[in-house]
C-alpha cells in the first residue's frame, strides 16, 4: 500500500502553509516539455493545450485552505526540553538522549545520509541533469510497476502490515494526513486540475497523460498531490538551506501509533482506572473508542459510522491496519487487568507506565527479531550488531546516535514493500478455510473500518492475515492501490505508487546513482553499468522514460534490483533499511535490552520478554482464535503447523509483581559523547542486586 509497508502507506494530502516559498509557476513553465518527452511525436504546442482544454465547460475550483496549521510559536528541533529523571519514556520522544534531548523527538526533522537534491538547491523539486522535467510519476508507475500477481511463496499478508505498523510508528510526514483525502486540492476528485493550483506552493500534483491506460477513459488531467510540511514552511530555517520534512510523531518504535506523541492525545486514551485504554463495548467484544470528529478521519456517509481514535490518525485506513491497532490495543489492557492483580497496591498511573514498558517490549521484540530477519536477513542483522544471540542484557547504547526517521528509508527504501499489497483480503474461519467469492475487495474499506464489527469478520480477517499468502516482493503492483487508492466510493481513485515517486521528488531525495554509491556499488557512468543489479529488460526501460543515469530516483532504481540472497530487497535499499534499523536500536536509550538499572528489565524479565510472538499477540487478543502457526508471519506448512495457543510459548507476568522501582545507582560507564560504541557485556554479567 504511505502509506509504504511495506508500508507507509503515505499519502499525497498536506495542510496549508501561509507563506509562499518559492514561485511554483516554475515548475509547470516547463510543462510542454514535460508532455512531448511523454508524446514526443507532437509539438509541445499541441500536447499541451488539448491536456487543459480538453473539456470546454470546466469548472475551476478554489483551493480549499481548511484546518491550515497555525506557526509552530518554537521549532522542535531548536527546542530544549525540560527532562526530569524518569523511569518511563515520553511520549514525544524528547529526553530519550540526555545530552541531545531533542534527538527524536515529534515535530522535528527527518535525517538524511545524502545531501538533498533540489533544483534550485532550496525546495524545488529535482529535474534531470539537462534541466528539462523527469518523467511523469504517472507514466513511471504504469510502465515499471503494473499488476502482475505473483503471490509470495512463503511469508503471509501478516508480515507486510506488520511492516506499516513499524513505518507509522517511527514517522508521519507534517503536511499530510496519511490518512484520507483532505482538503487541500490541487485537482478535483474528478481529477480535474484546479487552475489557482498552477500558483499554489502547495500543490505538485500528478499529471496524467493522454493515452494513459486507465485515467484517460474518464478524461482525467490530473491527481491531487500536495508537497509536505518542511522546517521552510514553519519559520525554522533560514531559507538559504536545503528544506528538511517534519515528522508530527516520535521516530523512535515506542508504539507512539498506540499511545499518541503527546501528553494530550495519550491523556485521551486512557480510561483513568487500573491503568487500562478507553474501549468501546459491541455485543460484549472490546474495540478501539470512536473517534470524536470521524469526518476528519474516515471517509463515511454520516457519523453514525464506525470510525476509531488512536494514538495515530491514520488508525483507520485500511481494516488490516485497524485490526493491529486494535490488537496492541486489547494487549495493552490484557496486561494491565493481570498487572493490577499482581499489584493492588499501584495506582492507575503506575499501572499504566508499567504496562506500557512491557507492551513497547513486546512490539521491539517482534519487531526485530521475528519480522526483521525476513526483510533484511538474519544473517546481515546479526552481522551489523542490529540482533544478538544472548540470554543477557545488550548494552550497546550510543549517545552519539541520532535515531531520527530517515528520509530516504520512510519515504523511498521502505515504500518498496507497497508490493507486497493484496488486493483482495480473505475472510478466513477457524479451519482456515476461505471463500475467495466473499474476499474484501481492499479499496472499499480505504478509511472505512466498520467491517470489522460486522458479524465476526474481526477474528475472520485476522486468521486471513496469518494465513493469506503476501504479494511477492517484486516490481508488480496491485491495481488496487496503482488506480483505486483511497477512491470512497468512485470509479477510480489515487496511484500509491506514482505517489511514491512524487513524494521521492518533492523530499528531494539524491539519485539512485548517488545511493548505489553510497552502498558501495560502482557509480553508473552508462546505462549498462546498472546491469550488475538490474536486468536489461528494467534498463532498457529505464533508458525510454530518463534522459541518463544520473536522473533515475531513488525510488525507482532501488526498486528494481535483484534481492540480496536471504532477503526481500535488493543492496542500495538493503543499506538504506539496515542503518536506519541500527541507528533505531542503538540512539534509543530505554531499547528493551538495555542492561542500564535505571530503566533495565530483570534478566528473569527479558527472558520472558524474548518469547513475545506475533501468534501469541493473536492468541491473547483474539476473541475466538483458538489455533495459530508458531511463526505467525510465515505461511502454514509441514515444518509451520497449525497448533493450539495452548502449545504456543506466552510471558509468565508473575515476574512483574513487586518490581523494584529504584534501582541502585548504574555500575555501567557514562556512555561517550565522541568515541566507540559500548562493549557488549557478557551474557552472565548481572547487575549487583540480582546477584
Amino acid at each position: 500500500m504511505t502509506f509504504s509497508l511495506i508500508y507507509d502507506f503515505l499519502i499525497p494530502d498536506a495542510l496549508e502553509v501561509e507563506e509562499s516559498r518559492y514561485d511554483y509557476s516554475s515548475l509547470f513553465a516547463p510543462v510542454n516539455s514535460l508532455l512531448s518527452l511523454i508524446y514526443p511525436q507532437s509539438s509541445p504546442q499541441s500536447s499541451y493545450e488539448p491536456y487543459l482544454q480538453s473539456q470546454r465547460n470546466l469548472v475551476y475550483e478554489q483551493p480549499s485552505t481548511q484546518d491550515a496549521p497555525k506557526p509552530l510559536a518554537n521549532c522542535g528541533q531548536n527546542l530544549v526540553p525540560n527532562c526530569q529523571a524518569s523511569r518511563y519514556r515520553s511520549y514525544d520522544g524528547s529526553c530519550n538522549n540526555k545530552h541531545y534531548p531533542s534527538w527524536g523527538m515529534a515535530n522535528t526533522k527527518y535525517s538524511r545520509l545524502l545531501p538533498a537534491n533540489y533544483a534550485d538547491n532550496i525546495h524545488e523539486p529535482p529535474v534531470s541533469k539537462s534541466g528539462n522535467p523527469l518523467p511523469n510519476a504517472r507514466v513511471v508507475s504504469y510502465t515499471l510497476f503494473p499488476d502482475i500477481d505473483i503471490q509470495d511463496q512463503k511469508w503471509t499478508l501478516l508480515a507486510m502490515q506488520w511492516g506499516q505498523i513499524m513505518t507509522h510508528d517511527m514517522g508521519m510526514i507534517d503536511g499530510t494526513t496519511q490518512s484520507k483525502a483532505h482538503a487541500t486540492q490541487c485537482c478535483t476528485n474528478e481529477g480535474r486540475l484546479i487552475r489557482q493550483a498552477l500558483s499554489s506552493p502547495l500543490c505538485y500534483p500528478i499529471l496524467i497523460p493522454l493515452n494513459d491506460p486507465v485515467y484517460s477513459k474518464d478524461r482525467q488531467q490530473c491527481r491531487n498531490f500536495v508537497r509536505s510540511t518542511t522546517d521552510l514552511d514553519r519559520g525554522c530555517s533560514s531559507g538559504y538551506q536545503p528544506a528538511e520534512q517534519l515528522t508530527v510523531v516520535s521516530h523512535f518504535l515506542d508504539l507512539s501509533i498506540i499511545y499518541g506523541s503527546s501528553n494530550n492525545i495519550a491523556a485521551s486514551l486512557r480510561a483513568g482506572v487500573g491503568g487500562r485504554l478507553v474501549v468501546n463495548v459491541n455485543k460484549n467484544r472490546e474495540y478501539l473508542p470512536h473517534a470524536t470528529n470521524k469526518s476528519n478521519s474516515c471517509d463515511i456517509s454520516n457519523e453514525a459510522e464506525i470510525c476509531y481514535a488512536s494514538g495515530d490518525a491514520r488508525v483507520n485506513q485500511n481494516p488490516q491496519l485497524t485490526i493491529l491497532h486494535l490488537m496492541l490495543h486489547r494487549e495493552h489492557n490484557r496486561i494491565a487487568k493481570e498487572l493490577a492483580l499482581l499489584n493492588p497496591h499501584w495506582s492507575d498511573e503506575t499501572i499504566f507506565q508499567e504496562t506500557r514498558r512491557l507492551t513497547i517490549a513486546i512490539h521491539q521484540q517482534i519487531s526485530y527479531y521475528e519480522w526483521l530477519p525476513i526483510f533484511i536477513g538474519k544473517q546481515n542483522s546479526y552481522n551489523r550488531r542490529i540482533l544478538y544471540s544472548t540470554q543477557g542484557w545488550v548494552n550497546d547504547y550510543d549517545a552519539t546516535v541520532n535515531p531520527s526517521t530517515l528520509n530516504e528509508h520512510s519515504n523511498a527504501a521502505f515504500r518498496y514493500f507497497h508490493s507486497l499489497i493484496a488486493g483482495r483480503l480473505l475472510l478466513v474461519d477457524e479451519h482456515r478455510f476461505s471463500y475467495t467469492y466473499n474476499a474484501l475487495r481492499l479499496s472499499d474499506h480505504f478509511n472505512r473500518p466498520a467491517v470489522i464489527e460486522e458479524d465476526d469478520n474481526l477474528d475472520k480477517l485476522t486468521r486471513g492475515m496469518a494465513f493469506q499468502p503476501q504479494e511477492a516482493s517484486d516490481q508488480w503492483f496491485d491495481s488496487e492501490i496503482t488506480n483505486y487508492l483511497f477512491r470512497n466510493g468512485r470509479k477510480l481513485g489515487d496511484d500509491l505508487r506514482a505517489i511514491d515517486v512524487q513524494r521521492n521528488r518533492d523530499h528531494g531525495l539524491a539519485t539512485y546513482n548517488d545511493y548505489r554509491a553510497y552502498a558501495k556499488l560502482p557509480k553508473a557512468n552508462k546505462w549498462s553499468d546498472f546491469g550488475d543489479v538490474i536486468s536489461p529488460e528494467n534498463i532498457q526501460r529505464l533508458v525510454q522514460l530518463y534522459e541518463s543515469p544520473e536522473d533515475v530516483d531513488l525510488t525507482v532504481g532501488g526498486s528494481l534490483e535483484r534481492h540480496v540472497d536471504g532477503t526481500l530487497v535488493g543492496p542500495t535499499f538493503l543499506d538504506i533499511l539496515t542503518e536506519q534499523f541500527w541507528r533505531t536500536r542503538v540512539g534509543d536509550r530505554f531499547w528493551y535490552e538495555t542492561g542500564d538499572p535505571d530503566i533495565a528489565f530483570t534478566i528473569e524479565q527479558l527472558t520472558e520478554i524474548r518469547k513475545a510472538s506475533i501468534s501469541r499477540l493473536f492468541c491473547d487478543n483474539g476473541d475466538e482464535i483458538h489455533l495459530m502457526q508458531l511463526r505467525g508471519f510465515e505461511q502454514v506448512s509441514q515444518t509451520n503447523p497449525l497448533t493450539r495457543c495452548d502449545n504456543i510459548p506466552s510471558i509468565n507476568l508473575n515476574l512483574w509483581k513487586d518490581i523494584q522501582t529504584s534501582p541502585p545507582t548504574s555500575p555501567l560507564p557514562t556512555p561517550p559523547i565522541q568515541g566507540q560504541t559500548w562493549t557488549i557485556l557478557p551474557s552472565t554479567w548481572l547487575l549487583p542486586w540480582r546477584q
